[in-house]
């Protein structure tokens, strides 16, 4: 006979059973209960606050890849382009864009002339103002690299003002133009009767994406191209220095280097150095590269040199937390058959660690990409026209990054630049997704079971 065939109460007197939920029970699973609440309601939380911040950004920039043309025939008239009759160069870089803007203006006025155009209280000035400073300049390198265009008449897309281009986009109204100095209701009234011709369109705007800066009167023509160049520049620089020295560092520090009172103080130095504010960086690189090694200001070298500082801690603490993960049973089984101290690292342990060494370096990389405070220091908010030449000569040209670009449009006063900094946020955004696409590649492609 068993004790469960025994006569009697199931349940001795005095004590609770398993089956049965006591107070006790019952307040501790209403507190587990309440605290997957509190996680879940958490999560939610963040999830609508990153909708809403990406929802701001992309409607306040998905404009920016979209831009207001004009495209109307322009004669090319050879008495004030090219007055000898030559066709030399030279001669012809002579005349400045402000004629290749009086043919423009002419071209304008024959085309609503000839399409009949009328609207009220149309003045000279809204006619000359429809269509962007930038498009004389656009045209004028479009004859030098062809002169043999001059005498002709040939069809041109230029691009209009901010604020006709704002009014397709739905950020300038009629009523807002009427209190606007630098449009005026005639002038968008003329820009919906050349729509209605067909000679005013918004399309795709690629050249935001490959264009330089443009000065303050010019948004319309202001893109992301010397940035994204720059940006790309100094994560180079910022790869093939802060990788093999952070690594390197931390296979000696974690595998190699003897545990004593120098070891110590350099691991609460790097523990430090991944809490110093990124400014402090910047005066550093201000004082080190510039003032003292003499390289030049708003150069990607320097700020891949600066950037590489500031991701030395950051990758050499992920790198030895990826080396700790490694079992030490693994560095015990290669020595016990044969392998010397090093080969134990590099054949068994950094391989097995190697998933987390690319997940750490790539976040590092992309924390590097979005920083801001250190290049203003080094000089990169200057306004840079030209685009970098190639590695390694561009490394020293002029250049700018994508966060200081996203600062400096914010601190312009035309509307058109904050649409143009969410834009260069959007794209700043596409930078950081592929980086960490890449990183979660990498780890599923090297990650290893033991």
């Amino acid at each position: 006979m068993t004790d469960a065939t025994l006569p009697g109460p199931a349940v001795p007197p005095g004590k609770s059973s398993l089956l049965t939920l006591d107070a006790r029970t019952r307040k501790r699973n209403a507190a587990e209960a309440r605290f997957r609440a509190y996680g879940l309601g958490a999560i939610a939380i963040a999830v609508v606050m990153l909708l809403i911040l990406l929802f701001t950004i992309v409607t306040g920039g998905i404009g920016a890849f979209r831009q207001t043309y004009l495209e109307i025939p322009v004669t090319l008239d050879a008495a004030q382009l090219d007055k000898k009759g030559n066709r030399d160069p030279e001669d012809i870089k002579k005349v400045l864009t402000l004629t290749y803007g009086k043919l423009l203006d002419q071209s304008l006025q024959a085309v609503i002339a000839e399409k009949g155009i009328v609207v009220a209280d149309l003045s000279g000035k809204d006619i000359k103002d429809l269509i962007s400073k930038e498009a004389a300049a656009q045209l004028r390198a479009r004859v030098l690299a062809d002169p043999g265009l001059i005498g002709q008449t040939v069809p041109a897309r230029v691009l209009v003002n901010g604020r006709v281009d704002g009014y397709y986009k739905g950020r300038v109204s009629m009523e807002s133009a009427a209190r606007d100095a630098n449009t005026s209701p005639q002038q968008l009234q003329l820009a919906d009767a050349l729509r209605a011709q067909g000679m005013l369109d918004t399309v795709w705007n690629w050249s935001f994406l490959t264009s330089p800066d443009a000065s303050d009167q010019r948004p319309e023509a202001a893109g992301v191209g010397i940035a994204i160049l720059g940006s790309l520049y100094m994560m180079l620089v910022v790869l093939f220095l802060s990788v093999p020295i952070g690594v390197g560092a931390s296979i000696y520090l974690e595998e190699f280097a003897p545990k004593n009172r120098w070891t110590d103080i350099i691991e609460v130095n790097i523990s430090n150095l991944a809490a110093v504010p990124s400014i402090v960086f910047g005066i550093l690189g201000l004082a080190a590269f510039i003032n003292f090694a003499g390289l030049p200001q708003s150069a990607p070298i320097v700020g891949g040199l600066v950037l590489t500082l500031m991701t030395l801690p950051t990758i050499i603490i992920a790198t030895r937390a990826a080396l700790k993960a490694v079992p030490p049973s693994i560095r015990d089984a290669a020595l016990g058959v044969g392998a010397s101290r090093m080969q134990s690292v590099f054949h068994h342990v950094l391989p097995l660690a190697l998933p987390g060494i690319l997940t750490g370096t790539i976040i590092g990389l992309a924390q590097a990409l979005g920083e801001t405070a250190p290049l203003l220091l080094i000089g990169m908010v200057a306004f840079v026209k030209n685009f970098p030449a190639a590695p390694p000569e561009g490394l020293f040209d002029p250049a700018s990054a994508l966060p200081v670009q996203v600062f400096n449009w914010t601190q312009r006063a035309d509307p058109a630049f904050i649409e143009r900094a969410s834009g260069a946020i959007i794209v700043l955004l596409v930078f950081l997704l592929c980086m960490n696409l890449v990183a979660i590649f990498l780890r599923r492609k090297f990650e290893r079971r033991w």
